[in-house]
């Protein structure tokens, strides 16, 4: 499922750090490089994304990163390589950028984290000038909490987290809330988030605790709700749910939205995949950025503005099945045929007020002491 293309050994890293984005040629044009191959004037850009969040040319779906390198070549007369790596968490992505281990042109992080990585200069200011399909984007994803001026990101996709669960396991008068996954009926058939945020996130929700409280007693409390969820819990997954799921391994797990379509396309003839959004829940902005090690920054704006044109923008909001901010898609009919009236009811509901509930319900950025002490509750889960 991931692809580890990018691990390199450390001496080349060190000697590919020491020609960051701090260089004003670099900045201005793209610098000539080396493929993994070593053919001399091939450029090479460095993706880091989730996993499974791209059209990556399965079962005959459209090829974005195979596309981009003939777009690129084509349209600017020079070959290009993508490393294409990928991540199952914010905190994983965080974790591998902030000690220098490797360099990435672009990474994909979610709102909270992205509002942390400026905060400590880890993001760099994009030139929008190189970026004329942000015009696609909505007004309504202008100005978010986490860059406020619109300087440091591109949304790419947006979502609500919610709960799957297989209806031939689960009785339907027990599904509808939170509740469900603390619900001893099914003890050993649940999934819960293997990363902090989230999964304190469906504790605090549950009991309408504020998911950005600085108060370390109601982090306590939450702790102590998934300590009583801990008999219950088969496993805790990020991506491992997708399998976990489809095959009846697992009953109950809560995941993004755009990820249960995937599930229900691959579910197994036995399983019987639904969904619903509890009352309280997180609302989630992904948005593109370039990282401040990068080596390549007008090569990474670029490749940002390919992914806001019609062609590679709708083929992976169909992939992926999250909702898009991008005109671009979400007007296209041949993307609502394509969708459906059941998914587009899921992706796209009348949210009413989006902003207010994405202001309400939205992770913000912690202190730092106060995520070391998260860490800690969090390993103490996990031993337990």
């Amino acid at each position: 499922m991931k692809k580890t293309v990018f691990i390199l050994l450390a001496a080349i890293l060190t000697l590919a750090l020491l020609a960051g984005c701090g260089s004003s040629d670099a900045d201005s044009k793209p610098a000539e490089d080396a493929d993994d191959s070593g053919s001399a004037g091939t450029l090479t850009l460095n993706v880091y994304n989730w996993g499974e969040y791209i059209s990556d040319g399965s079962e005959g779906s459209f090829d974005t990163i195979r596309e981009f390198e003939a777009w690129y070549e084509e349209n600017y007369g020079q070959p290009i390589h993508v490393n294409y790596d990928t991540y199952a968490s914010n905190e994983d992505m965080y974790n591998k950028l902030s000690i220098g281990a490797v360099s990435y042109d672009v990474v994909i992080p979610s709102d909270y984290m992205i509002e942390r990585m400026i905060s400590e200069d880890m993001l760099l200011p994009l030139d929008f000038d190189n970026i004329p399909n942000y015009a696609n984007i909505d007004d309504s994803f202008h100005g978010l909490y986490y860059d406020p001026d619109d300087v440091y990101s591109v949304p790419y996709t947006y979502g609500v987290v919610g709960v799957i669960y297989d209806a031939n396991v689960v009785d339907e008068a027990d599904a509808g809330s939170w509740d469900l996954l603390w619900n001893e009926k099914y003890a050993g058939q649940m999934l819960q988030f293997n990363n902090p945020r989230d999964a304190f996130g469906t504790a605090m929700y549950r009991a309408d605790i504020d998911v950005n409280t600085t108060d370390r007693s109601q982090w306590d409390a939450a702790l102590a709700d998934l300590l009583v969820q801990r008999p219950l819990v088969k496993s805790y997954v990020m991506d491992e749910i997708y399998n976990m799921m489809e095959s009846g391994e697992a009953a109950i797990g809560t995941y993004y939205a755009g990820d249960y379509f995937t599930m229900l396309d691959n579910q197994a003839d036995n399983v019987d995949l639904r969904f619903y959004y509890p009352e309280r829940t997180n609302y989630f902005v992904d948005a593109m950025c370039v990282p401040s090690s990068c080596q390549h920054k007008d090569l990474a704006e670029i490749f940002i503005n390919y992914m806001l044109s019609e062609e590679p923008a709708i083929a992976n909001a169909e992939y992926i099945w999250y909702a898009s901010p991008n005109h671009a898609v979400y007007e296209n009919e041949d993307y609502i045929d394509e969708m459906g009236e059941d998914a587009m009811a899921i992706l796209y509901p009348d949210w009413g007020d989006f902003a207010a509930k994405y202001n309400a319900y939205a992770y913000r950025n912690l202190d730092s002491d106060l995520l070391d002490y998260i860490n800690t509750l969090w390993e103490t889960l996990k031993i337990n």
